[in-house]
């Protein structure tokens, strides 16, 4: 069996790399487009709350409500019709889990993942 120290390494390595892809078409000198920075910003966001719930899981639930906030918003914003309407939807989905969680109203199976 696994123990925690390897599973938090492994979690680190998947947040280094979310950045590392997050960061890469401006390493690469791709054209910018609105599609690559809100690509950009969903992707080393969501790394850092990885980062964050990693060491401080209490955090889960605020941390998953601020995700559902930034690819909600960042998405709407910076993407073309189909796709901003599609992540605004993902995003509100995101925020209506993590209030769930907060008051406690989901099923067992899902809470587990919130508190820790």
């Amino acid at each position: 069996m696994a123990n925690v120290k390897m599973f938090k390494l492994l979690g680190v390595m998947l947040a280094l790399m979310l950045v590392v892809w997050g960061i890469s078409p401006f390493i690469r000198h791709d054209p910018i487009t609105n599609d690559v920075i809100a690509t950009s910003i969903i992707l080393i966001l969501i790394a850092i709350a990885y980062f964050i719930i990693l060491f401080n899981p209490s955090w889960t639930k605020a941390v998953f409500f601020f995700e559902g906030i930034v690819i909600g918003v960042s998405g709407y914003m910076l993407l073309a019709f189909p796709y901003n309407i599609e992540l605004a939807v993902v995003g509100l989905i995101i925020i209506i889990i993590a209030i769930l969680a907060y008051l406690q109203k989901l099923p067992p199976s899902i809470l587990k993942w919130f508190y820790r």
